[in-house]
């Protein structure tokens, strides 16, 4: 079974194990601690309500501004499907299939921790929908990232209930008809159940961990893509020395600077004589842009790995203290504040590119006006910078804070909340356009690079190079450009070189 099975324990929960669950399609089962740990909550929990004198919250009361309205024990199990089913108010797009699975991973992987009271096979049935691959239809717009992520956590767990709509074996289908087909029964939620699964930040968490993970990878390319541009552009490697960035020692500037060097030794480019002393910024300030980026990267990537090792729903219950208190931990001011950090230094790594870019086509340093040996005839080059300049803007746009705003709720009770989930869907759509502006950058270095023959690059570079050109050929004269661009977008999404 190794390396076919992930066991959720109280171990934290790491970007490598979840990268490989989603890469290797992992099952998932819960450890025999995690089950003891489960089971002991509940049992106390059920307790607690036997021996109780007063009201808990959202357990025996009502919830938000209706928490001082007290249910009856025999409406406890309708008072948690209700809350479900009333808060199911998610809209607008759907979000990533692979973002609904990591949602599942994390909420299996919080209730597992023992501090949410709720019955084994609850955690078992959201681990059924993960292993079956049966997707819950999620969208993007409805939750405040306050009171937990409420909206897009209702639509996930709808399906418990056999209402709401899955994807399954490549069909949106209504849940109840899947779980008939497997033979399971919708699931009859107890006290509590309802909170513990809505209340968390797992809709934020799972949607930084899937936009952190292609940032992992953006970094690595806007440092490769950077190489071949300013090899192209006939750069200068003196500002990649190591004695500039002891001198101004931040640990990302270091490391692009050295990977730079790496990327570059051997290129018969660089070591030509050259008749300038100077490039422009956005060639020798790659280390300092690059590198706060990769920073800032490591910052919330830092943030996020807390997060989903926490417990995030209310009220929480100790069994070792006797206690089951009523806090905050579902408030998402963590998640949004580092969200909205990481979508700004995703917009600078692309409008960095994109000002590269420009420089290629802009008939310098003896490289042919957009990068075309017959201009006039031929437009070349010209359009896609124009497509990353429109991108750049948008990220612009998007990289406005949604973590500065914030809109009461629930009759003032929930009085302040984080936006923290717009913050996570505008975080991925800013790395999702990185993406396509860097794949331009490469469109454009690559065939600059041709222009600077015989003389050859280095050998990674040239490596790289050969394994792009099996995919996008060099233009010798007007071409549906969109063609090669959507091609090398996909050639760095899902190419297999190393970085």
């Amino acid at each position: 079974m190794k390396n076919t099975v992930h066991s959720i324990t109280s171990e934290p929960l790491t970007f490598e194990e979840i990268e490989a669950i989603l890469s290797k399609d992992m099952k998932l089962e819960l450890s025999p601690g995690s089950v003891a740990l489960i089971e002991r909550s509940k049992a106390y929990l059920d307790r607690k309500i036997e021996e109780a004198g007063g009201p808990l919250y959202g357990i025996t009361t009502g919830f938000g501004a209706l928490c001082n309205i007290r249910i009856s024990k025999s409406d406890l199990s309708k008072l948690q499907e209700n809350l479900v089913i009333s808060h199911a108010c998610n809209v607008g797009p759907e979000i990533p299939h692979d973002v609904v699975r990591l949602m599942l991973l994390l909420k299996a992987h919080a209730l597992a921790k023992g501090n949410s009271a709720v019955q084994r096979k609850t955690v078992e049935m959201i681990i059924g929908l993960f292993n079956h691959h049966i997707v819950p239809v999620v969208c993007e717009q409805g939750s405040l990232g306050a009171s937990g992520d409420l909206a897009p956590l209702a639509m996930l767990f709808l399906p418990l209930l056999g209402r709401g709509e899955v994807w399954y074996q490549g069909r949106r289908r209504h849940a109840g008809e899947v779980l008939a087909e497997l033979g399971w029964e919708p699931l009859k939620l107890e006290a509590k159940e309802g909170l513990a699964l809505l209340n968390g930040t797992q809709f934020m968490s799972a949607l930084a961990v899937y936009t952190l993970l292609k940032s992992f990878r953006l970094v690595k390319l806007a440092d490769i893509i950077g190489a071949i541009s300013l090899d192209a552009f006939d750069g200068l490697i003196e500002p990649f020395l190591e004695n500039i960035q002891r001198i101004r020692p931040h640990p990302g500037q270091a490391h692009t600077a050295a990977n730079f060097r790496y990327l570059l030794t051997g290129s018969e480019m660089m070591t030509r004589p050259k008749k300038h002393i100077q490039d422009p910024y956005s060639f020798r300030c790659i280390p300092q842009v690059h590198g706060a980026v990769k920073d800032a990267v490591r910052y919330v990537t830092g943030v996020v790995e807390v997060e989903i090792n926490s417990v995030t729903d209310n009220p929480t219950v100790f069994p070792d203290e006797d206690k089951i208190v009523s806090g905050g931990n579902f408030h998402g001011e963590p998640l949004a504040l580092s969200l909205d950090f990481l979508a700004i230094a995703l917009s600078e790594l692309g409008s960095i590119s994109e000002r590269r870019t420009y420089r290629l086509i802009s008939g310098e340093r003896d490289l042919p006006e957009f990068l075309v040996a017959n201009p006039g005839l031929n437009s070349g080059f010209m359009i896609p910078q124009y497509a990353a300049a429109s991108i750049v803007s948008q990220n612009k746009q998007l990289s406005t804070p949604a973590s500065v705003d914030s809109i009461p709720s629930s009759n003032e009770q929930e009085d302040h909340v984080s936006m923290g989930a717009n913050a996570a869907t505008k975080a991925l759509k800013v790395a999702d356009n990185v993406l396509k502006i860097i794949a331009i950058e490469l469109y454009n270095a690559a065939q600059a690079t041709e222009f600077r023959r015989p003389l050859h690059t280095s050998p990674v570079l040239e490596d790289f190079l050969a394994q792009y050109r099996t995919r996008v050929a060099f233009v010798k004269e007007d071409t549906l450009m969109y063609e090669d661009i959507n091609e090398t977008v996909d050639f760095l999404e899902t190419g297999r070189f190393v970085l």
